[in-house]
């Protein structure tokens, strides 16, 4: 399968790490450790580093 879809151009390893950053665009850091599983401040980084900063989120207008 990996094979079929190199031969596509689709690479695999870039779709993995593609994934949680897309994520991070869409969903509040929180959410987002509690969806993948993974630690609060691992999901801030990468929130910050996909320009998804959500601190203005729940601030009124």
């Amino acid at each position: 399968m990996g094979e079929r879809l190199r031969n596509l151009g689709i690479r695999l390893a870039e779709a993995r790490s593609t994934a949680p950053f897309q994520l991070a665009t869409e969903l509040p850091a929180a959410i987002l450790a509690r969806a993948l599983g993974i630690d609060i401040t691992v999901s801030v980084k990468r929130q910050r580093a996909a320009a998804g900063d959500w601190a203005a989120y729940a601030q009124p207008m």
